[in-house]
């Protein structure tokens, strides 16, 4: 007769077992944005300039560390917003974060009703030193301008009386200036007038909307936004133009008014360099 249990007892239940395979087989949050960056293309730098998210908390949430989000709400909303960006669903990654977070976090409570009343300020009276200070300001301008009117009424007197007519007197119509018209974007034909010494780059979103970011040739940032369908931006350098297209097939390229004919596929992602002379990407 033996005391105590049994090794079967102490074995773990079936159920226990095949959850923990479960659990054990789900890549985390952080390793599912990763991968998802790194097979659409982008770096952590260009999902940050993408997603407005700061490189340091990208670094964390990919090593799923949510603290330098600043609490739950923020979390979630950084993990919404960089899915979105790699083209992966949110909701299975928000539900996975609320598993492992204690769910959605809890509203904050109302202000009570009688703050307001506790923080009143006080009521002054009314400043009568201003009132009084103002009120002889304006008397003294009034007197003045009575004194320099009449002046200009003597003057005016005195100028008809030595003989010169009242029209004579009178200034001659100044001529209006026309307001400067508002400069027009610039068309293909003025790119293809571009100067010889610089490369011009004009880039359309003609049949959706794309996530573009450009440089000249020392790196600095020409533009970093997303174009709708229908708008245009032209880029010009001296030497050298750096483009990352987000949805490439999306987009007409025009370099030094020549159109690009590459075959962009829908949703692809493309770095190209464009210099002076022949429209060819480096």
């Amino acid at each position: 007769m033996s005391i105590g249990n049994s090794p079967e007892d102490e074995r773990p239940f079936e159920d226990e077992r095949v959850e923990d395979d479960h659990e054990e087989a789900r890549p985390s949050i952080g390793r599912v944005l990763q991968q998802a960056r790194i097979a659409a293309g982008l770096t952590v730098d260009e999902i940050s300039s993408a997603t407005r998210v700061r490189m340091n908390i990208v670094h964390a949430i990919e090593a799923d560390d949510f603290t330098a989000c600043g609490g739950d709400v923020y979390a979630r909303g950084h993990i919404r917003t960089l899915a979105k960006a790699v083209r992966l669903d949110p909701a299975p990654l928000l539900a996975q974060y609320g598993d492992t977070h204690g769910g959605r976090p809890a509203p904050t409570p109302a202000a009570p009703l009688f703050e307001a009343e506790r923080i009143r300020p006080e009521r002054r009276g009314p400043n009568w030193t201003a009132a009084m200070v103002a009120a002889i300001v304006v008397v003294i301008g009034f007197v003045g301008f009575t004194m320099f009117q009449g002046d200009d009424d003597s003057a005016g007197e005195a100028n008809v009386a030595e003989g010169s007519t009242p029209g004579a007197s009178a200034s001659p119509t100044t001529k209006s200036k026309k307001p400067a018209e508002p400069k027009p974007e610039p068309s293909d034909s003025a790119i293809a007038a571009a100067p010889q010494d610089k490369v011009t780059v004009r880039v359309a979103a003609a049949d959706g909307r794309s996530w573009i970011a450009a440089k000249d040739h020392n790196g600095r940032m020409i533009f970093d936004g997303v174009l709708k369908q229908g708008d245009s931006k032209t880029f010009q350098d001296s030497s050298k133009v750096h483009l990352v297209l987000g949805d490439a097939g999306a987009i007409d390229l025009f370099v030094n008014g020549k159109k690009i004919e590459d075959d962009f596929q829908p949703g692809s992602v493309e770095r190209l360099t464009y210099t002076k002379g022949d429209p060819e990407a480096g």
